[in-house]
């Protein structure tokens, strides 16, 4: 079951899809990222990529973040994202963008804001957070040291070297790793 763990939602279920192709952040995950970020949420402006259900935006809306942005490319998951964000009524706080991340964030352009929290939680064992935290750079659309949330299979870190992000720290939830990075802007 999926729901919403904090804020003005709690307890709210959330849909789910059917079969292996999106995997959700288990509960325990959720709730210690969220525990981590909690003096950050407030008043955020969110980039929720590989949205899935979206689960992830929606619990940053429900502890006080001012809006999301959720990418992704799955027509399954962007129906899944829209019942969600009807049954949890916050049309006024979210877009929704059906979006290839891989190829570009250039989706992004015709945001005015910039964003200074986002979480980036694709397949597991692909590359794809290389690819993203290139893109979402060369998207110019983070705030300068805005707050990057990846999770990942513990395999997977070859991420981690970008030089234009530095990692401030890393969890361990058996199988499951999450990163929390930093953008550094160029001077």
């Amino acid at each position: 079951m999926l729901q919403i763990i904090r804020g003005k939602l709690k307890g709210k279920k959330l849909f789910t899809i059917k079969g292996n192709a999106v995997r959700p952040t288990s509960g325990r995950v959720k709730e210690s990222i969220f525990n981590i970020i909690n003096s950050d949420i407030n008043n955020a402006v969110v980039l929720d990529l590989f949205s899935g259900t979206g689960a992830l935006g929606i619990e940053a809306l429900s502890c006080g973040a001012d809006s999301c942005t959720f990418i992704e490319n799955s027509s399954d998951s962007l129906s899944v994202i829209n019942k969600n964000i009807n049954i949890c009524k916050l049309h006024k706080n979210t877009n929704i963008i059906n979006w290839d991340i891989l190829q570009n964030l250039n989706c992004l352009n015709s945001i005015k804001h910039k964003f200074n929290i986002v979480f980036i939680d694709p397949p597991y064992n692909k590359n794809f957070i290389s690819i993203a935290l290139k893109n979402l750079k060369a998207s110019n659309s983070l705030t300068h040291d805005a707050l990057i949330i990846t999770e990942y299979d513990k395999k997977e870190k070859e991420f981690l070297k970008n030089s234009f992000f530095y990692v401030s720290d890393s969890r361990k939830y058996g199988k499951t790793l999450v990163s929390f990075l930093h953008y550094m802007v160029e001077k």
